[in-house]
């Protein structure tokens, strides 16, 4: 039986992605890796994002850490720097601090659109110039169906999510003469950190609503992110990519 070839179409380019030491980010980095990407692997957890770079190593592909704290421009732009040539930026760090919005604090909600918001509009201002210049690029920012719908509780994470998918239309505007690409990947209920903490009663409700009857996996995103950041793409920029069984009907 002959198996067919694996194709490696990333192959010479480098991937940026933030976040990317579990669940979504963590995934998605290894599926650029495998198609032949060096990916440069970006968390504020040095133990995890070492971690992250040896699977992807011991399987073949090429990697590297970063750190920063992207909620600050100065280290959005380093982060960049270290990069080096960004040919794909995906934008997955992100974090939730969940209450009701009356009893909601300013630190809470500044925390989350800093780290989920703000840091896209750095990294993505930080890498958007060299990209320009070589005309050629990918960029996918991770969003949410609490985005598009919002959540209970939530108002805080739906606004930076919401606001992800607003720049990112705006961004692909900007960018497509120079033919940079920019789509979104709204992902509806996966299993990370940020759904394991959810008490059972929340996890059925959400089963119930999602046709296919389960929690997404990380690998379900990262499959659309590397599609979206493949040559495959090549004509699609601007879109927001539901990935959540259904849930978003």
């Amino acid at each position: 039986m002959v198996r067919p070839a694996v194709v490696r179409d990333l192959e010479g380019k480098v991937a940026l992605v933030t976040g990317a030491t579990s669940g979504i980010g963590k995934a998605a980095a290894v599926q650029l890796a495998a198609q032949g990407a060096t990916v440069v692997v970006h968390g504020r957890d040095v133990t995890r994002g070492v971690a992250v770079v040896a699977e992807i190593e011991n399987a073949g592909g090429s990697a590297r850490f970063v750190g920063a704290d992207l909620g600050e421009p100065a280290e959005a732009l380093r982060l960049a720097e270290e990069a080096g040539d960004v040919d794909i930026l995906v934008n997955n760090a992100g974090l939730t601090r969940d209450g009701l919005l009356a009893r909601m604090s300013d630190d809470d909600w500044r925390v989350v659109i800093e780290t989920n918001l703000s840091s896209v509009f750095y990294t993505c201002r930080a890498v958007c110039r060299p990209m320009m210049k070589r005309r050629a690029g990918a960029i996918v920012n991770v969003s949410s169906i609490v985005g598009v719908h919002g959540n209970w509780g939530q108002t805080n994470y739906a606004a930076s999510k919401a606001g992800i998918i607003g720049f990112t239309k705006s961004l692909a505007r900007e960018l497509g003469s120079r033919n940079i690409r920019a789509n979104v990947v709204a992902p509806g209920y996966v299993k990370t950190q940020l759904t394991d903490v959810l008490p059972e009663e929340a996890t059925q409700a959400m089963l119930q609503s999602t046709p296919l009857g389960r929690l997404g996996e990380p690998g379900d995103v990262a499959g659309a992110v590397r599609f979206l950041c493949s040559d495959e793409a090549s004509f699609i920029t601007g879109e927001v990519v539901l990935v959540d069984g259904g849930l978003g009907m």
